[in-house]
C-alpha cells in the first residue's frame, strides 16, 4: 500500500497519486494550553481520521507568551484565542525585545516537548507539520494589529528592531523543532492581503523576516504555505520557497486552477470551512469533486483554506476523506 508520505512525494513531484491526498486540521482550544495534551488531541485526531499529513496547530501565543502575552478562550468558532494582555505599548518597547532561547524559554521549550511526542507516537511514513506564525504576525500579537500597523508606519526604525528579534528568535525555533523530527512547517502569513498592507509595505516589513526566518528549511521536503485572509499577494510565492501553498481558494483570488498557472508546486485547498461547519456531506463531497476537478488531481492536496472549525460535525469531515478515496 502506498503510506502517506508517498502519496505526498508524488504529488509534490507532479506525478499522479493512487488517490487524491487530502489535509485537514484544527485547532484544540482546551487541550492546546499542555504539550501533552495537545499531543493526544493531535494523534486522536489522526488516528480517527487518518490524514496524508500532520499539522500540529497549538495556540499562536505559543510564540510569543514567553515575551508576557496572555491570551484566554472566548469561544471563537475557529478554536483560536484572544489576546487579553499585549506588552507593546510605545514604539521603544520594540527595542527591549529580547532574543529568546527556545530550548529554555518555557513555551517555545514546551512546544518542542509536544512535537517530540508527537513524532515518536507517530507513524514516521506520516509527514510531520509545525505551525510557524511568521514574526509580522507574531508583532501583532504583541501589539494589537492597529497598533502595529500605526507603529511601522509611523516609527518604522523601531518595528524594524522588533522584528529584527522576533525572526531572530523564530529562526533558532525553526531549527530546535527540525532536531524533532519534522518534515516542514506550516508557515502562517497574514498580513499579505491588501486590506492590511500595501504590497510594498510587505516586502519592507514581511518578506526580509520571513526569507530570514525560512532559511532553516532549506533543507525539508514539505514545507506548506498558508496565506491568510482575502484579496491575497499571491505573488509573494516568487520570494519564498515553498513546496505547498494553502489559502482560502472558495473566497478570493486565485482560484485553484487560476493558481496552478501561477505556481510550480503543489495548491492546497477546496472545501470552505463553512461547508464543514454547517454543510452537509452532500456539500462537502460536492465541493471536493469540484476542486479535483478542476486541478485535475495532479499537484493538488484536498482540504479548507483555513483551520477546520473545532465544531464542525465528524459526519462533516468524514465526507471530506471519503471523498479522497
Amino acid at each position: 500500500m502506498t503510506t502517506h508520505r508517498e502519496r505526498i512525494q508524488t504529488t509534490l513531484a507532479g506525478k499522479t497519486p493512487d488517490r487524491t491526498p487530502i489535509a485537514l486540521w484544527r485547532h484544540f482550544p482546551n487541550e492546546d494550553q499542555n504539550p501533552e495534551t495537545l499531543v493526544k488531541a493531535t494523534l486522536e485526531f489522526q488516528q480517527t481520521y487518518d490524514f496524508d499529513l500532520v499539522k500540529v496547530t497549538p495556540a499562536s501565543s505559543f510564540a510569543v507568551k514567553d515575551w508576557g502575552v496572555e491570551d484566554e478562550w472566548q469561544n471563537n468558532p475557529e478554536g483560536s484565542r484572544a489576546y487579553i494582555k499585549h506588552v507593546i505599548q510605545k514604539p521603544q518597547d520594540w527595542e527591549a525585545l529580547s532574543v529568546l532561547d527556545p530550548t529554555t524559554a518555557p513555551h517555545l521549550s514546551g512546544q518542542l516537548a509536544c512535537l517530540r511526542l508527537i513524532r515518536q507516537n507517530l507513524s514516521p511514513d506520516t509527514p510531520l507539520l509545525q505551525t510557524i506564525f511568521n514574526p509580522l504576525s507574531q508583532a501583532k500579537n504583541l501589539a494589537g494589529n492597529d497598533l502595529l500597523i500605526e507603529h511601522l508606519r509611523k516609527y518604522p526604525e523601531a518595528v524594524h528592531k522588533g522584528l529584527e528579534t522576533i525572526t531572530q528568535t523564530t529562526k533558532k525555533f525553526i531549527e530546535a523543532a527540525i532536531d524533532t523530527g519534522i518534515d516542514g512547517v506550516f508557515y502562517a502569513v497574514q498580513h499579505a492581503q491588501s486590506k492590511l498592507l500595501t504590497l510594498d509595505e510587505y516586502k519592507i516589513f514581511g518578506a526580509p523576516s520571513d526569507q530570514a526566518a525560512l532559511k532553516p528549511t532549506d533543507g525539508l521536503w514539505c514545507n506548506l504555505l498558508h496565506l491568510h485572509g482575502s484579496e491575497i499577494y499571491f505573488s509573494l510565492l516568487r520570494l519564498l520557497n515553498f513546496q505547498i501553498v494553502n489559502w482560502h481558494d472558495r473566497e478570493t483570488y486565485p482560484s485553484l486552477s487560476e493558481a496552478q498557472n501561477l505556481f510550480k508546486g503543489t495548491v492546497c485547498g477546496g472545501l470552505r470551512q463553512d461547508s464543514l461547519l454547517h454543510g452537509d456531506p452532500a456539500k462537502v463531497k460536492e465541493e471536493a469533486a469540484d476542486a479535483i476537478q478542476q486541478t485535475q488531481n495532479q499537484r493538488f492536496i484536498l482540504g479548507t483554506g483555513c483551520v477546520v472549525y473545532y465544531q464542525s460535525p465528524a459526519e462533516n469531515i468524514a465526507a471530506a476523506k471519503k471523498s479522497a478515496a
